[in-house]
């Protein structure tokens, strides 16, 4: 059976609104709850931090999967997983020590995820592909949400997809940015197991629905 998980982001929600977006979520058909974490230097954007992610364990009934587009995430991961979150997904880009940090996350009882930037080749992934719980492909440049969908994305999926199976891995293929209802299926055909959807869900008349038709 194949995998189809949406998983709403939390940027797109009414912050003035948060316990009620939130509780919408936990009884929608979302399967996670998607929090990015921006702090204006590894991306040129800044969102939320610690005091918001208590706000979403106080309220999420439903697994936390945290990305992190922060400079030095192995400093902060421990406090984000004490704070609820069941997965924690840092970047390529930003991580010295990759290796060290996908483990401290395992070992500290969350799932680690990896992300790549549009411009980060696949390949990069050789030798962590067998360590990782998830691999989060970015489909458009990271900082702001209701970007354009980049159409290379459908090739990283196929390898990647490739890069996992030829290694044993287990791991999930994540898609984040410009995921809509025109393309959802298409990404789950390729080869997507989980799709984040912030704009897409948030901005429509009815966000539960658009989360039950995203994963048709």
């Amino acid at each position: 059976m194949k995998t189809k998980l949406i998983a709403p982001s939390l940027l797109s929600a009414d912050f003035g609104n948060l316990q009620r977006d939130i509780e919408m979520l936990n009884n929608s058909q979302a399967d996670w709850l998607h929090v990015d974490v921006m702090d204006g230097r590894f991306v040129p954007n800044i969102s939320f931090g610690f005091p918001v992610m208590k706000t979403i364990q106080q309220h999420a009934k439903k697994f936390v999967d945290v990305h992190l587009m922060i400079v030095e995430p192995e400093k902060y991961v421990e406090e984000f997983i004490n704070m609820g979150a069941d997965l924690v997904s840092v970047h390529y880009e930003a991580c010295t020590h990759l290796h060290r940090t996908i483990n401290f996350i395992q070992d500290k009882g969350a799932k680690a995820g990896v992300v790549l930037n549009p411009s980060t080749p696949v390949l990069m992934l050789e030798d962590i592909i067998s360590e990782v719980d998830l691999v989060l492909l970015m489909s458009v440049n990271p900082g702001f949400g209701g970007q354009k969908f980049i159409e290379n994305t459908y090739k990283k999926i196929a390898e990647t997809k490739d890069l996992i199976l030829s290694n044993n891995s287990t791991a999930l293929i994540q898609i984040d940015g410009g995921v809509n209802l025109d393309n959802a299926a298409k990404l789950f055909e390729a080869g997507a197991d989980v799709l984040v959807a912030g704009n897409a869900v948030f901005s429509s008349e009815s966000p539960e629905k658009t989360i039950e038709l995203l994963k048709i």
